[in-house]
């Protein structure tokens, strides 16, 4: 489904028609020099993805990646048509999840078809935003390749940043003195950021293609714009790198806590134990019935037996607590 068409001429847009409206057979109109169309398409079947390649002449191979809504950020060449996958993330702070969702975006001379599935980022406010951009869109299609690039890496930092307070409770909660469990949570949050890794590491590479002055892919004034976009995304992969040391570090350190009290409850299963035994020896012992008992027929050996049980109970208390042990 064709979601948004325009001409861009001298950074203004020039309508070609709604989306809705809008053919895919009939999607290309005429480009004067300087002039170029961007196409929006969401969750194309394969056959509305056939007629496009044909429209627009898109390689076999980058028409078919486009198609699989799981590929690898990458950048490639194909004759005069570069072929971007970007990964597209926001955060569902209940869940602590990550969701993920996918932009292919084949750029040429005068035309640029973006592809997206799922339900992450929704292009029209990086169109809207553009388009009050004039000065930005006379780049041409470059302009429309960094205002996206611009838009998914800014989401990325909103993720990095939600992901950064869910990691500040679950250390709070790793060092609070009431006993938590925390390991389901850590290891959600580090699969979670793993999914943000595969998002961010492999588009570093195109950023910096891109940021090169002079490079074969922008020109001097095109790279200073993507040398910022490169500049958010080394920041939140930093980030990334930050959060999953801190959560391995949260982890042993709440091992180490649950071996600690574990410790603490055997000394205190241990001092308990002990306040039983040494009574239940001296009952033992007085309650063998032995004739020559020195105690046995003694008026006072009843007595006697359970005062020596309190006063050894209570001066094992003492000593377990005084040790810590209770």
């Amino acid at each position: 489904m064709i979601v948004d068409n325009a001409l861009y001429r001298q950074g203004r847009r020039v309508p070609v028609g709604e989306g809705h409206d809008q053919s895919l057979g009939s999607a290309r109109v005429p480009c004067d020099a300087g002039d170029f169309q961007w196409i929006g398409v969401h969750d194309p079947s394969p056959d509305e993805l056939r007629l496009i390649a044909e429209t627009f002449g898109l390689h076999p191979l980058a028409v078919e990646d486009a198609g699989d809504s799981h590929q690898r950020p990458k950048l490639e060449h194909y004759g005069d048509t570069l072929f971007l996958v970007l990964k597209t993330l926001w955060y569902v702070d209940e869940e602590d999840a990550v969701e993920t969702g996918e932009i292919n975006m084949f750029v040429g001379r005068d035309f640029v078809v973006t592809v997206r599935h799922g339900e992450g980022i929704d292009l029209a406010d990086s169109r809207r935003d553009l388009e009050h951009r004039a000065q930005v869109l006379e780049h041409g299609p470059m302009a429309v390749l960094y205002a996206v690039c611009d838009r998914v890496v800014d989401e990325y930092e909103r993720v990095g940043a939600a992901l950064e307070v869910d990691v500040d409770e679950v250390e709070e909660s790793v060092f609070s003195p009431a006993r938590t469990d925390d390991s389901s949570r850590i290891y959600v949050l580090k699969r979670e950021i793993a999914e943000v890794r595969r998002a961010v590491m492999p588009l570093r590479e195109p950023m910096r293609r891109f940021a090169t002055p002079g490079g074969e892919l922008t020109s001097d004034r095109t790279a200073t714009y993507f040398r910022d976009v490169a500049d958010h995304l080394q920041r939140v992969s930093e980030v990334v790198d930050n959060l999953d040391t801190l959560l391995s570090t949260a982890f042993d350190a709440h091992l180490a806590r649950i071996s600690v009290q574990q410790n603490e409850d055997m000394r205190k299963i241990s001092a308990g134990a002990a306040l039983v035994v040494v009574p239940t020896l001296i009952a033992g012992i007085y309650g063998m019935n032995f004739d020559h008992m020195p105690e046995l027929h003694w008026t006072y050996g009843y007595p006697f037996a359970l005062a020596l049980m309190v006063g050894v109970s209570v001066g094992l208390f003492a000593w377990f607590k005084k040790s810590g042990w209770l």
